[in-house]
């Protein structure tokens, strides 16, 4: 018994490598590993794979892509069509007018680049004091270097050593902390950065009127708004995004995850006018950030394809139909006794468990009944693909109810 040569994300390192299960197809909502047992995949693997698994016309543009032009830099001077065909579409849908778009591999290096660009921003504007990052208590905003020290889960923050500094991180739904800060040191604050539902710390959705809140603080103060949209994106709420699910237009929205479903890599960062201003006026400015798979051709390539399984399935609607369920089923148990309470949006939804309850004991139940859950703390999330159908629901609750029970 020992530990593979795969050094597992967000595992015990020595944990002994035949306690993993080995995954091998999927389709639809549905996967198998390799002893042949199914899987309702009601997490969407991540909170990403919006469009379920396997489907052929996003694996078919990946490899037509792949046939022509697989990869190639996007340093200056170089460009691809899938980049710019999907960067003008993404822009086209964001809240923001007259946007752009900038390219990363993950959510985490969108975060860390956002929150560079708005300290940059105002430097460029003649505030180089402004360098303040507020986030919030139960944020999750990937774990780069910089969202890290911006993370609102402090178990991630630690062990790290020395982060980056000037972070302050506000009680989460708390508008009235977030405006004393405001009052206290809003000419030094750079950006807010906020998820519109907290996912990973939790399944929160904002309190009325949270999100519009720290706009007017922002605007008041000249600092940025950044809503971080890795999983609330991509029609996860309904929407393009849960800006626009809460009405809140950001300067700077970072999204990965659903843009392709996950089936590759891709991360970015809707950047608009407030900040672009600034950049695109700058004299002689050059942007000296950027990763080597920016704007990956075929990464890109994959991306244009989900958003057409989007917009020709009419996916996004199938959010409303999502959350009905969940929510009937989860208050049924919460009702019942079964749970302690229950919370969601859409199609991401938590189970709060009753004190006492081992979110990772129940979890494993629910591998046995063949459905895939996130623990977490207290709690078990669910975050199903967008085609997850009625009757696999149905399975999903009935399985959850087995485990608490």
């Amino acid at each position: 018994m020992a530990p593979s040569s795969y050094l597992h994300p967000f595992a015990p390192p020595a944990k002994d490598a035949a306690s993993f299960i080995t995954l091998v197809r999927g389709e639809g909502s549905t996967l198998w590993d390799r002893d042949g047992n199914s899987y309702i995949d009601a997490m969407a693997s991540l909170w990403y794979c919006n469009a379920g698994h396997g489907d052929r016309r996003i694996i078919e543009a990946a490899q037509r892509q792949l046939d022509t032009l697989a990869t190639y830099n996007t340093f200056d001077p170089w460009t691809n069509e899938p980049a710019e065909a999907l960067a003008a579409r993404i822009a086209g849908v964001a809240p923001m007018d007259d946007a752009r778009v900038f390219f990363t591999c993950s959510g985490s290096e969108a975060i860390d680049t956002a929150l560079k660009l708005a300290r940059l921003t105002a430097g460029l504007r003649g505030e180089g004091d402004r360098q303040l990052l507020v986030s919030r208590t139960a944020g999750y905003h990937g774990t780069a270097f910089g969202g890290t020290s911006v993370q609102g889960i402090a178990a991630n923050r630690e062990g790290w050593g020395d982060l980056v500094p000037g972070t302050v991180t506000l009680p989460q739904h708390d508008i009235e902390a977030a405006a004393r800060l405001f009052a206290e040191q809003g000419d030094r604050i750079a950006a807010v950065v906020a998820e519109p539902v907290q996912g990973a710390g939790g399944v929160h959705p904002p309190h009325p009127d949270y999100l519009a809140g720290l706009r007017r603080l922002c605007d008041a103060h000249g600092a940025l708004l950044i809503v971080d949209e890795v999983i609330c994106g991509w029609g996860r709420l309904g929407h393009w995004f849960g800006s626009d699910h809460y009405g809140v237009v950001p300067d700077l929205i970072t999204f990965a995850k659903g843009v392709t479903s996950g089936y590759v890599p891709l991360g970015g960062v809707i950047v608009g006018r407030r900040v672009l201003d600034v950049l695109e006026q700058a004299p002689g400015f050059w942007l000296r950030h950027g990763y080597t798979y920016s704007g990956h051709p075929t990464s890109c390539a994959a991306g244009l394809a989900t958003i057409d399984v989007y917009e020709q399935d009419r996916l996004f609607e199938r959010a409303a139909t999502i959350g009905k369920l969940f929510d009937e089923g989860l208050r049924s148990l919460a009702d019942d006794g079964l749970i302690a309470s229950h919370r969601g949006e859409g199609a991401i939804w938590a189970a709060q468990l009753v004190d006492g309850t081992d979110p990772y004991v129940v979890r494993d139940r629910m591998l046995a009944a063949g459905v895939i859950a996130r623990p977490l703390v207290g709690a078990t999330a669910f975050c199903p693909p967008l085609v997850i159908t009625e009757d696999e629901i149905g399975r999903v609750i009935d399985a959850f109810a087995d485990a608490v029970r």
